[in-house]
């Protein structure tokens, strides 16, 4: 098992940034690709950004405003989010494959979400 604790998120004014946090335990993290989710009301949950050694994607929605990065050392997976806009208002959730993918359904562990609101 991995454990996956993401840090709380926050209220943000529209053109703001935030950086979320996930902290992992419980396995060797630097064995696991690490993504980001989101999920707003009455919506799917989608891919926002993952991450693992040299491999990484990242939305087309955030592209050039949010940053995936990663500590290895500390167990750590960031995610930096500038620009923000209110359409960015979701739970955000941190997750592990063994698996390069941006498919919610082949990610293994989740943390809890962090609820993100943008105000306009």
């Amino acid at each position: 098992q991995l454990q996956l604790v993401e840090s709380e998120g926050g209220l943000v004014q529209a053109g703001g940034s935030l950086r979320l946090s996930c902290a992992a335990s419980g396995r060797i993290f630097s064995d696991y690709y690490m993504g980001w989710f989101r999920q707003a009301p009455g919506k799917e949950r989608e891919f926002v950004a993952a991450i693992r050694w040299s491999w990484s994607s990242t939305a087309d929605s955030v592209r050039g405003r949010f940053t995936i990065s990663r500590d290895n050392a500390k167990n750590m997976v960031y995610l930096q989010m500038n620009s923000l806009k209110p359409e960015d208002t979701a739970v955000y959730y941190c997750a592990a494959s063994t698996i390069a993918t941006i498919r919610a359904h082949e990610y293994l562990y989740w943390g809890q979400g962090t609820q993100v609101t943008v105000s306009s």
